[in-house]
C-alpha cells in the first residue's frame, strides 16, 4: 500500500570530481586513507568522461554520465538500514525537500517528475513495505526557507530517506551555505536517523551553487548526485542540445526528469547489489558543524504564533498562494503596523511577492533600529511567490521587539507576511 503525503507543489565544463568517498559511517572522514575512490583514477581518466556521441535520450542514461555524476558514494549505512527495513515489508517513508525542479514544475504532468520516479522506485523495488512519499518542494524558495520548514512539513513523517534539493534557487555563497548547511544537519540529527542524499541541479549555462553545496557533503561524507555535471558537459560539447532536456533555462522536462531518476535508480540499486557488505546498525551522526550552524532549532511562527502585542490595520487571515502550507498570515491591504517580541539569535520574515500593482514597502525595526525594507511590488513578475527576507544573523539568543510599519513614501500599503523565521 502507498501513501503519499504532498507538502508543496510550486562558464564551461568545470573540473569534474573523479573520486567519491566510500566509509560506510556517520562521521566526516579524518584522513584521505579512510575514503575509497567510487571511480579508480587509474582506470578512467577525464578524457574517458569527456563527452564525444551524441546522447541517445531514449537510450537513457550514459555511463560515462553516471560516472561524471556521482561526485561522492558516501557513507551507505542509513540508506542500507531503510532497504533492509522495507525488505522486511516494514513501512519506510522517503521524502524531498528543494525548489520548483522537486516540485515538479514543467514535467506533463506529476508522475513523470524526478521526486515521483524517486518514489516509484521504492514502491516497486520493495513492493511488500507500505511506502509512505512526502514531497516538501516548493518553487522559488531556498535552503533559507527550507531550514525553517523542515520540521513541520518534512521531518514530521520521520522520514527514513530525504533527498535534498537546492543547487539552483540558492544564490547567496555565504548565507545560503549556512543554511544549507544548517538544513542537512537538521535532517541528519532528526528522528529515526535518516539518510540523506544530495542532489545538484543547474540551469542552462552552468549556474549552480553545487560547489558550495559539495564542500558540506564531502563534510558528512554523504552521497552526491550531479545532474549538472551529468549533462551540463554535454550540453557545452554539443552532444546534448539544452532545449531536448527543458523548455526553459532551468526546469527539467520528461526527459531531463528522467535522467535524474535513472541517476537516482543507478545509484540506489549500488546500495542494494552490496547490502550484504554494508553495516547498518551505524548510523550515529557525530560530525561537527562545518559552519557555525547558524540556523540550529529553526521554525516558522506563524501570525498567531507570533502574537502581536500591537497591530493596526493587518487581520490574521490565509492567503491563496500557499493556502495548505502556510495559513496563518498577518494580511493588509491598506497602511499596517505590527509590534510583536520575539527570543531569537537570528530572525528573519516570509512575505508575499504580489504582481497586482498594490504590494508596499515596510520597514522593519528590531529593538528601535532600522534594519531592513520589505518590498511586496513584484508588477510586471511572471507571478506571485514568498519571498524569505534575513532580517538579523547574531551570536547570541535574546528577547527583541520587531516592528513592521509602511515605509514613508510608500503610496502603496498591502503586505501578507505568511510567517516570521527564528533560530
Amino acid at each position: 500500500m502507498n501513501k503519499k503525503i504532498i507538502a508543496g507543489l510550486a562558464a564551461l565544463l568545470m573540473c569534474v570530481s573523479l573520486t567519491a568517498c566510500k566509509s560506510d559511517n556517520n562521521t566526516a572522514p579524518e584522513s584521505t586513507a579512510e575514503t575509497t575512490p567510487a571511480v579508480s583514477e587509474e582506470a578512467v581518466t577525464e578524457a574517458d568522461l569527456t563527452p564525444t556521441d551524441p546522447v541517445d535520450l531514449e537510450a537513457g542514461l550514459t555511463d560515462k554520465m553516471y560516472q561524471r555524476a556521482l561526485l561522492n558514494e558516501g557513507n551507505r549505512s542509513r540508506l542500507a538500514a531503510a532497504m533492509k527495513k522495507a525488505e522486511k515489508g516494514e513501512p519506510v517513508t522517503v521524502g524531498v525537500i528543494g525548489g520548483s525542479i522537486t516540485q515538479g514544475s514543467l514535467a506533463s504532468n506529476q508522475a513523470n517528475c524526478y521526486a515521483e520516479l524517486f518514489h516509484k522506485y521504492w514502491t516497486d523495488k520493495f513492493p511488500s513495505s507500505e511506502i509512505t512519499f512526502v514531497n516538501a518542494g516548493i518553487g522559488g524558495t531556498n535552503s533559507y526557507l527550507g531550514v525553517h520548514r523542515a520540521d513541520e512539513q518534512l521531518l514530521s513523517a520521520k522520514p527514513d530517506v530525504v533527498i535534498v534539493e537546492f543547487s539552483v534557487n540558492d544564490t547567496d555563497k555565504v548565507m545560503n551555505k549556512y543554511s544549507y548547511d544548517s538544513l542537512v544537519r537538521k535532517i541528519l540529527n532528526s528522528e529515526g536517523d535518516p539518510a540523506v542524499i544530495l542532489l545538484f541541479t543547474t540551469q542552462e549555462n552552468g549556474t549552480s551553487l553545487q560547489d558550495v553545496h559539495k564542500e558540506i557533503g564531502l563534510a558528512y561524507d554523504l552521497p552526491m548526485l550531479s545532474y549538472r555535471e551529468a549533462v551540463y558537459p554535454e550540453v557545452a560539447a554539443g552532444t546534448l542540445n539544452w532545449k531536448d532536456i527543458s523548455p526553459d533555462n532551468i526546469h527539467p522536462n520528461d526527459a531531463g526528469h528522467s535522467l535524474i531518476g535513472q541517476l537516482l535508480g543507478r545509484y540506489l540499486d549500488s546500495v542494494y547489489n552490496d547490502l550484504g557488505n554494508i553495516d547498518e546498525t551505524n548510523t550515529a551522526f557525530t560530525a561537527d558543524p562545518y559552519t557555525a550552524d547558524y540556523y540550529k532549532n529553526a521554525k516558522m511562527l506563524g501570525a498567531s504564533q507570533a502574537e502581536a502585542s500591537e497591530m493596526s490595520g493587518f487581520e490574521i487571515s490565509g492567503n491563496k498562494v500557499y493556502p495548505e502550507l502556510f495559513p496563518d498570515n498577518f494580511v493588509t491591504e491598506g497602511e499596517g503596523y505590527l509590534k510583536f517580541e520575539v527570543e531569537c539569535q537570528n530572525l528573519g520574515i516570509f512575505y508575499l511577492k504580489q504582481t497586482d500593482g498594490k504590494g508596499g514597502k515596510y520597514d522593519v525595526l528590531v529593538d528601535g533600529e532600522r534594519k531592513t525594507v520589505l518590498d511586496a511590488d513584484f508588477s510586471g513578475g511572471w507571478g506571485n511567490y514568498g519571498e524569505p527576507q534575513q532580517v538579523i544573523i547574531g551570536k547570541e539568543t535574546g528577547k527583541h521587539t520587531i516592528e513592521i510599519k509602511l515605509a514613508e513614501g510608500s503610496d502603496k500599503t498591502a503586505l501578507t507576511i505568511f510567517g516570521i523565521m527564528v533560530s
